[in-house]
Protein backbone atom coordinates (compact mmCIF):
# COMPACT_ATOMS: atom_id res chain seq x y z
CA UNK A 1 0.00 0.00 0.00
CA UNK A 2 2.62 2.32 0.78
CA UNK A 3 3.94 2.68 -3.25
CA UNK A 4 0.21 3.46 -4.15
CA UNK A 5 0.32 6.36 -1.92
CA UNK A 6 3.05 8.15 -3.42
CA UNK A 7 1.93 7.34 -6.70
CA UNK A 8 -1.52 8.50 -5.77
CA UNK A 9 0.56 11.73 -4.73
CA UNK A 10 2.72 12.03 -7.87
CA UNK A 11 -0.56 11.93 -10.00
CA UNK A 12 1.54 9.85 -12.61
CA UNK A 13 -0.49 6.39 -13.89
CA UNK A 14 1.82 3.35 -14.49
CA UNK A 15 4.74 3.69 -13.08
CA UNK A 16 5.85 1.43 -9.80
CA UNK A 17 7.56 3.84 -7.15
CA UNK A 18 10.67 1.54 -5.74
CA UNK A 19 12.29 4.03 -3.23
CA UNK A 20 11.89 7.43 -1.82
CA UNK A 21 14.99 9.38 -0.50
CA UNK A 22 16.00 12.78 0.56
CA UNK A 23 18.64 15.00 -0.31
CA UNK A 24 20.44 18.19 0.07
CA UNK A 25 18.69 21.58 0.11
CA UNK A 26 14.77 20.23 0.30
CA UNK A 27 15.46 17.54 -2.14
CA UNK A 28 13.42 14.53 -2.39
CA UNK A 29 14.72 11.75 -4.70
CA UNK A 30 11.90 8.95 -5.90
CA UNK A 31 12.90 6.31 -7.76
CA UNK A 32 10.24 4.96 -10.73
CA UNK A 33 10.09 2.49 -13.03
CA UNK A 34 7.54 1.28 -15.56
CA UNK A 35 6.44 -2.46 -16.45
CA UNK A 36 7.25 -3.54 -19.77
CA UNK A 37 4.70 -3.54 -22.80
CA UNK A 38 5.17 -3.47 -26.53
CA UNK A 39 5.66 -0.48 -28.25
CA UNK A 40 5.50 0.72 -32.17
CA UNK A 41 8.48 1.15 -33.79
CA UNK A 42 8.71 4.72 -35.21
CA UNK A 43 10.65 3.52 -38.49
CA UNK A 44 8.34 0.77 -39.39
CA UNK A 45 5.37 0.48 -37.18
CA UNK A 46 6.06 -2.69 -36.05
CA UNK A 47 5.37 -3.75 -32.30
CA UNK A 48 8.54 -5.12 -30.66
CA UNK A 49 8.74 -6.16 -26.82
CA UNK A 50 12.88 -6.84 -27.20
CA UNK A 51 14.15 -5.11 -24.33
CA UNK A 52 18.12 -3.42 -25.53
CA UNK A 53 18.76 -1.92 -22.19
CA UNK A 54 18.07 0.59 -19.61
CA UNK A 55 19.45 3.93 -18.51
CA UNK A 56 18.55 5.94 -15.37
CA UNK A 57 17.03 9.86 -16.13
CA UNK A 58 16.39 12.59 -13.45
CA UNK A 59 13.43 14.20 -13.96
CA UNK A 60 11.60 17.50 -12.23
CA UNK A 61 8.74 17.35 -10.39
CA UNK A 62 6.21 19.18 -8.97
CA UNK A 63 7.50 20.76 -5.76
CA UNK A 64 6.24 19.04 -2.48
CA UNK A 65 5.87 22.13 -0.10
CA UNK A 66 8.83 23.18 0.64
CA UNK A 67 10.83 20.34 -0.96
CA UNK A 68 11.75 20.00 -4.42
CA UNK A 69 11.22 16.64 -6.31
CA UNK A 70 13.40 14.63 -8.38
CA UNK A 71 12.19 12.14 -10.12
CA UNK A 72 14.52 9.24 -11.28
CA UNK A 73 13.00 6.72 -13.85
CA UNK A 74 14.70 3.72 -14.88
CA UNK A 75 14.04 3.97 -18.80
CA UNK A 76 14.01 1.21 -21.28
CA UNK A 77 15.35 1.34 -24.65
CA UNK A 78 13.44 -1.28 -27.27
CA UNK A 79 14.96 -2.41 -30.60
CA UNK A 80 13.36 -3.42 -33.46
CA UNK A 81 13.82 -5.98 -35.76
CA UNK A 82 14.39 -3.32 -38.89
CA UNK A 83 17.68 -2.67 -36.58
CA UNK A 84 15.99 0.60 -35.08
CA UNK A 85 15.83 1.62 -31.40
CA UNK A 86 14.08 3.59 -29.21
CA UNK A 87 12.81 4.57 -26.07
CA UNK A 88 9.71 3.70 -24.70
CA UNK A 89 6.66 6.53 -24.52
CA UNK A 90 5.46 8.15 -21.67
CA UNK A 91 1.96 9.99 -21.55
CA UNK A 92 3.29 11.78 -18.27
CA UNK A 93 7.08 13.08 -19.90
CA UNK A 94 6.65 15.01 -23.10
CA UNK A 95 9.19 14.19 -25.41
CA UNK A 96 13.32 15.65 -25.26
CA UNK A 97 12.22 17.18 -22.41
CA UNK A 98 13.72 16.51 -18.47
CA UNK A 99 10.16 18.21 -16.67
CA UNK A 100 6.77 16.55 -16.21
CA UNK A 101 3.68 17.44 -17.43
CA UNK A 102 2.45 18.45 -14.29
CA UNK A 103 5.58 20.09 -13.45
CA UNK A 104 4.73 22.55 -16.64
CA UNK A 105 1.07 23.29 -15.82
CA UNK A 106 2.38 24.11 -12.38
CA UNK A 107 5.12 26.70 -14.07
CA UNK A 108 2.18 28.28 -16.21
CA UNK A 109 -0.57 28.23 -13.12
CA UNK A 110 2.01 30.04 -11.16
CA UNK A 111 2.58 32.75 -13.96
CA UNK A 112 -1.36 33.94 -13.95
CA UNK A 113 -0.10 35.29 -10.47
CA UNK A 114 1.22 38.91 -10.37
CA UNK A 115 4.99 37.68 -9.44
CA UNK A 116 8.27 37.49 -11.44
CA UNK A 117 10.04 34.75 -13.76
CA UNK A 118 12.51 34.85 -11.02
CA UNK A 119 10.08 33.67 -8.49
CA UNK A 120 8.56 31.22 -10.06
CA UNK A 121 11.77 29.64 -11.47
CA UNK A 122 12.73 29.40 -7.53
CA UNK A 123 9.17 27.98 -6.59
CA UNK A 124 9.31 25.04 -9.14
CA UNK A 125 13.74 24.58 -8.76
CA UNK A 126 14.56 25.41 -12.48
CA UNK A 127 16.33 27.92 -14.46
CA UNK A 128 14.49 31.02 -15.49
CA UNK A 129 14.95 30.60 -18.97
CA UNK A 130 13.23 27.21 -18.01
CA UNK A 131 10.24 29.53 -17.14
CA UNK A 132 10.35 31.66 -20.11
CA UNK A 133 10.88 28.69 -22.75
CA UNK A 134 7.49 27.54 -21.28
CA UNK A 135 5.64 30.53 -21.04
CA UNK A 136 6.78 31.27 -25.19
CA UNK A 137 4.22 27.90 -25.83
CA UNK A 138 1.62 30.09 -24.72
CA UNK A 139 -0.21 32.51 -27.49
CA UNK A 140 -3.18 34.29 -27.29
CA UNK A 141 -4.43 34.69 -30.93
CA UNK A 142 -6.01 38.02 -31.43
CA UNK A 143 -9.84 38.18 -31.00
CA UNK A 144 -12.16 37.49 -33.61
CA UNK A 145 -14.94 39.53 -32.59
CA UNK A 146 -15.88 42.22 -29.73
CA UNK A 147 -17.92 43.05 -27.24
CA UNK A 148 -21.02 45.13 -27.18
CA UNK A 149 -19.39 47.22 -24.29
CA UNK A 150 -15.73 48.05 -25.30
CA UNK A 151 -13.18 50.26 -23.30
CA UNK A 152 -10.62 51.45 -24.77
CA UNK A 153 -6.99 52.95 -22.50
CA UNK A 154 -3.73 52.93 -22.76
CA UNK A 155 -0.78 52.37 -20.41
CA UNK A 156 2.76 52.81 -20.09
CA UNK A 157 4.45 49.24 -20.94
CA UNK A 158 7.58 50.51 -21.95
CA UNK A 159 8.17 47.67 -24.46
CA UNK A 160 10.09 47.69 -27.71
CA UNK A 161 6.90 49.09 -29.55
CA UNK A 162 7.23 52.60 -27.76
CA UNK A 163 6.59 53.56 -24.21
CA UNK A 164 2.58 53.60 -24.44
CA UNK A 165 0.39 50.58 -25.11
CA UNK A 166 -3.07 50.14 -25.61
CA UNK A 167 -5.64 47.43 -23.36
CA UNK A 168 -8.91 46.89 -24.95
CA UNK A 169 -11.57 45.61 -22.23
CA UNK A 170 -14.78 44.22 -22.04
CA UNK A 171 -16.63 46.43 -19.84
CA UNK A 172 -20.13 44.63 -19.13
CA UNK A 173 -20.92 43.84 -16.04
CA UNK A 174 -20.26 40.26 -15.08
CA UNK A 175 -17.69 39.63 -17.80
CA UNK A 176 -14.80 42.14 -17.39
CA UNK A 177 -11.65 40.46 -18.84
CA UNK A 178 -8.85 42.09 -20.65
CA UNK A 179 -9.97 41.84 -24.75
CA UNK A 180 -6.40 42.41 -26.33
CA UNK A 181 -3.06 44.22 -25.99
CA UNK A 182 -2.23 46.73 -28.98
CA UNK A 183 1.41 47.59 -29.44
CA UNK A 184 1.09 51.09 -29.33
CA UNK A 185 -1.89 54.14 -29.24
CA UNK A 186 -0.60 55.56 -32.72
CA UNK A 187 -4.17 56.36 -34.23
CA UNK A 188 -2.79 54.57 -37.63
CA UNK A 189 -1.88 51.05 -36.14
CA UNK A 190 -5.81 51.40 -34.27
CA UNK A 191 -7.23 51.96 -37.48
CA UNK A 192 -5.50 48.69 -39.12
CA UNK A 193 -6.50 46.74 -35.97
CA UNK A 194 -9.83 47.23 -36.17
CA UNK A 195 -10.08 47.30 -40.07
CA UNK A 196 -9.21 43.70 -39.42
CA UNK A 197 -12.33 42.81 -37.73
CA UNK A 198 -15.66 42.28 -40.18
CA UNK A 199 -17.67 45.04 -39.95
CA UNK A 200 -20.70 42.61 -38.92
CA UNK A 201 -19.28 42.50 -35.64
CA UNK A 202 -18.23 45.88 -34.91
CA UNK A 203 -21.59 46.85 -35.66
CA UNK A 204 -22.77 45.01 -32.77
CA UNK A 205 -20.37 47.05 -30.25
CA UNK A 206 -23.06 49.33 -28.36
CA UNK A 207 -20.97 51.29 -26.05
CA UNK A 208 -17.56 52.62 -26.80
CA UNK A 209 -15.93 54.01 -23.39
CA UNK A 210 -12.38 55.84 -23.85
CA UNK A 211 -11.06 59.03 -21.75
CA UNK A 212 -10.57 61.98 -23.23
CA UNK A 213 -8.33 61.88 -26.14
CA UNK A 214 -9.54 62.96 -30.05
CA UNK A 215 -7.91 59.99 -31.56
CA UNK A 216 -10.12 57.47 -29.83
CA UNK A 217 -13.41 59.63 -30.51
CA UNK A 218 -12.07 59.81 -34.46
CA UNK A 219 -11.83 56.08 -34.01
CA UNK A 220 -14.95 55.19 -32.46
CA UNK A 221 -16.98 57.20 -34.74
CA UNK A 222 -15.06 55.93 -37.73
CA UNK A 223 -15.57 51.94 -36.96
CA UNK A 224 -18.43 51.92 -34.48
CA UNK A 225 -21.77 53.59 -36.08
CA UNK A 226 -24.15 51.88 -33.85
CA UNK A 227 -22.00 52.41 -30.43
CA UNK A 228 -22.85 55.08 -27.68
CA UNK A 229 -19.52 57.13 -27.05
CA UNK A 230 -18.93 57.59 -23.25
CA UNK A 231 -16.22 59.51 -21.67
CA UNK A 232 -14.91 58.32 -18.34
CA UNK A 233 -16.61 59.71 -15.74
CA UNK A 234 -13.48 60.00 -13.82
CA UNK A 235 -11.46 61.95 -16.46
CA UNK A 236 -13.71 64.66 -16.40
CA UNK A 237 -14.68 64.91 -12.80
CA UNK A 238 -10.72 65.61 -12.15
CA UNK A 239 -11.08 68.55 -14.55
CA UNK A 240 -12.89 70.49 -12.02
CA UNK A 241 -10.99 69.43 -9.17
CA UNK A 242 -7.90 70.74 -11.18
CA UNK A 243 -9.18 74.02 -11.96
CA UNK A 244 -9.76 75.16 -8.75
CA UNK A 245 -6.54 73.35 -7.26
CA UNK A 246 -4.52 75.73 -9.52
CA UNK A 247 -6.80 78.56 -8.60
CA UNK A 248 -5.76 78.08 -4.90
CA UNK A 249 -2.22 77.41 -6.13
CA UNK A 250 -2.18 80.60 -7.68
CA UNK A 251 -3.48 82.54 -4.69
CA UNK A 252 -0.96 80.77 -2.42
CA UNK A 253 1.78 82.57 -4.28
CA UNK A 254 0.34 86.25 -2.90
CA UNK A 255 -0.13 84.94 0.28
CA UNK A 256 2.47 85.17 3.79
CA UNK A 257 4.33 82.21 4.56
CA UNK A 258 2.49 81.31 7.66
CA UNK A 259 -0.73 81.85 5.78
CA UNK A 260 0.36 79.83 2.22
CA UNK A 261 1.64 76.84 4.19
CA UNK A 262 -2.06 77.25 6.45
CA UNK A 263 -3.83 76.75 2.86
CA UNK A 264 -1.71 74.25 1.50
CA UNK A 265 -2.05 71.47 4.45
CA UNK A 266 -5.85 72.33 4.46
CA UNK A 267 -6.07 72.19 0.25
CA UNK A 268 -8.67 68.59 0.95
CA UNK A 269 -11.13 70.61 2.83
CA UNK A 270 -11.56 72.51 -0.68
CA UNK A 271 -10.94 69.58 -2.54
CA UNK A 272 -13.08 67.43 -0.76
CA UNK A 273 -16.95 67.27 -1.11
CA UNK A 274 -18.71 69.89 1.30
CA UNK A 275 -21.63 67.80 2.77
CA UNK A 276 -18.89 65.09 3.54
CA UNK A 277 -17.25 67.67 6.12
CA UNK A 278 -18.06 67.67 9.61
CA UNK A 279 -19.10 71.08 11.11
CA UNK A 280 -15.44 71.88 12.68
CA UNK A 281 -13.83 71.49 9.05
CA UNK A 282 -17.29 73.02 7.19
CA UNK A 283 -16.35 76.27 9.86
CA UNK A 284 -12.15 76.20 8.64
CA UNK A 285 -13.41 75.35 5.10
CA UNK A 286 -15.82 78.86 5.15
CA UNK A 287 -13.16 80.95 6.38
CA UNK A 288 -11.06 79.84 3.56
CA UNK A 289 -13.47 80.84 1.10
CA UNK A 290 -13.46 84.01 2.51
CA UNK A 291 -10.12 85.04 1.50
CA UNK A 292 -10.86 85.25 -2.06
CA UNK A 293 -14.11 85.93 -3.67
CA UNK A 294 -12.72 83.70 -7.19
CA UNK A 295 -11.89 81.06 -4.59
CA UNK A 296 -15.28 81.37 -3.34
CA UNK A 297 -17.37 81.51 -6.68
CA UNK A 298 -14.57 78.38 -7.79
CA UNK A 299 -15.95 76.31 -4.73
CA UNK A 300 -19.50 77.12 -5.16
CA UNK A 301 -19.15 75.79 -9.00
CA UNK A 302 -17.44 72.79 -7.67
CA UNK A 303 -19.57 71.97 -5.27
CA UNK A 304 -22.60 72.59 -7.87
CA UNK A 305 -20.73 69.92 -10.38
CA UNK A 306 -20.80 67.37 -7.66
CA UNK A 307 -24.10 67.45 -6.96
CA UNK A 308 -24.98 67.07 -10.83
CA UNK A 309 -22.98 64.17 -10.64
CA UNK A 310 -24.94 62.42 -7.52
CA UNK A 311 -28.18 63.05 -9.10
CA UNK A 312 -29.81 60.10 -10.98
CA UNK A 313 -32.64 61.44 -12.89
CA UNK A 314 -30.70 61.96 -16.12
CA UNK A 315 -33.54 64.92 -17.20
CA UNK A 316 -32.44 66.81 -14.46
CA UNK A 317 -28.93 65.87 -15.04
CA UNK A 318 -29.35 67.24 -18.17
CA UNK A 319 -30.57 70.98 -17.76
CA UNK A 320 -28.32 71.34 -14.60
CA UNK A 321 -25.02 70.47 -16.66
CA UNK A 322 -26.08 72.89 -19.52
CA UNK A 323 -26.79 75.57 -16.78
CA UNK A 324 -23.38 74.72 -15.18
CA UNK A 325 -21.93 75.06 -18.34
CA UNK A 326 -22.98 78.39 -18.78
CA UNK A 327 -22.15 79.51 -15.47
CA UNK A 328 -18.87 78.71 -15.89
CA UNK A 329 -18.63 80.32 -19.03
CA UNK A 330 -19.69 83.73 -17.36
CA UNK A 331 -17.43 83.43 -14.29
CA UNK A 332 -14.47 85.20 -15.32
CA UNK A 333 -12.78 83.09 -13.86
CA UNK A 334 -10.17 81.43 -16.71
CA UNK A 335 -9.68 78.22 -15.27
CA UNK A 336 -13.12 77.43 -15.29
CA UNK A 337 -13.77 79.12 -18.28
CA UNK A 338 -11.33 76.46 -20.10
CA UNK A 339 -13.10 73.50 -18.01
CA UNK A 340 -16.49 74.54 -19.67
CA UNK A 341 -15.01 75.06 -23.06
CA UNK A 342 -13.80 71.53 -22.92
CA UNK A 343 -16.89 70.08 -21.73
CA UNK A 344 -18.72 71.96 -24.38
CA UNK A 345 -16.68 70.01 -27.09
CA UNK A 346 -17.61 66.71 -24.81
CA UNK A 347 -20.73 67.64 -24.33
CA UNK A 348 -22.31 64.23 -25.39
CA UNK A 349 -20.15 62.04 -24.65
CA UNK A 350 -20.64 63.42 -21.22
CA UNK A 351 -24.01 63.05 -21.13
CA UNK A 352 -23.84 59.56 -22.50
CA UNK A 353 -21.46 58.91 -18.93
CA UNK A 354 -24.58 60.25 -16.68
CA UNK A 355 -27.44 58.51 -18.84
CA UNK A 356 -25.87 54.83 -19.28
CA UNK A 357 -23.55 54.52 -16.18
CA UNK A 358 -20.88 52.54 -17.74
CA UNK A 359 -17.32 53.78 -16.55
CA UNK A 360 -13.63 52.99 -17.64
CA UNK A 361 -13.25 51.61 -14.26
CA UNK A 362 -12.65 47.84 -14.83
CA UNK A 363 -10.00 49.20 -17.71
CA UNK A 364 -7.80 51.19 -14.52
CA UNK A 365 -8.21 48.16 -12.50
CA UNK A 366 -6.48 45.99 -15.31
CA UNK A 367 -4.03 48.86 -15.50
CA UNK A 368 -2.61 49.04 -11.97
CA UNK A 369 -2.49 44.95 -12.08
CA UNK A 370 -0.16 45.81 -15.14
CA UNK A 371 2.24 47.93 -13.32
CA UNK A 372 2.56 45.89 -10.38
CA UNK A 373 3.00 43.42 -13.51
CA UNK A 374 5.70 45.62 -14.66
CA UNK A 375 7.25 46.18 -11.63
CA UNK A 376 7.41 42.73 -10.05
CA UNK A 377 9.68 41.63 -13.81
CA UNK A 378 11.62 44.65 -13.93
CA UNK A 379 10.10 45.72 -17.44
CA UNK A 380 9.39 43.21 -19.96
CA UNK A 381 11.00 44.31 -23.28
CA UNK A 382 9.38 41.80 -25.58
CA UNK A 383 6.19 42.84 -26.77
CA UNK A 384 4.63 39.57 -27.78
CA UNK A 385 5.93 37.59 -24.29
CA UNK A 386 4.53 40.92 -22.16
CA UNK A 387 0.76 40.84 -23.96
CA UNK A 388 0.81 37.43 -23.52
CA UNK A 389 1.83 37.70 -20.05
CA UNK A 390 -1.19 40.23 -19.64
CA UNK A 391 -4.00 38.14 -21.11
CA UNK A 392 -2.59 35.38 -18.80
CA UNK A 393 -2.89 36.99 -15.80
CA UNK A 394 -5.69 38.87 -16.29
CA UNK A 395 -7.85 36.49 -18.63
Amino acid sequence: MYPNYIKNLLQIEDVIVKKVSHGLFNTTFIMLETKPKAHTCPKCSNLTSRIHDYRLQKIKHVPFGINSSILILKKRRYACSCGKRFYENYSWLPRYQRMTRHLIMYICHQLRETVSYTHVAKQANVSIFTVIRTFNRINYPKPSKLPEVLCIDEFRGNAETGKFQCILVNGAKNHQSVIDILPDRKQSHLCEYFLSIPRKDRLKTKFFIMDMWEPYRDIAKTFFPNAQIIVDKYHFVRQVSWAIDRIRRRLQKTMPTKLRKYYKNSKRLLLGRYDNLNDEKRQQCDLMLLYNDDLRKAHYLKEWFYRICKESRYSVVRNEFTNWIKNAESSGIKDFEDVAATFRRWYKEILNAFKYKYTNGPTEGYNNKIKVLKRVSYGINNFERFRNRILHTCG
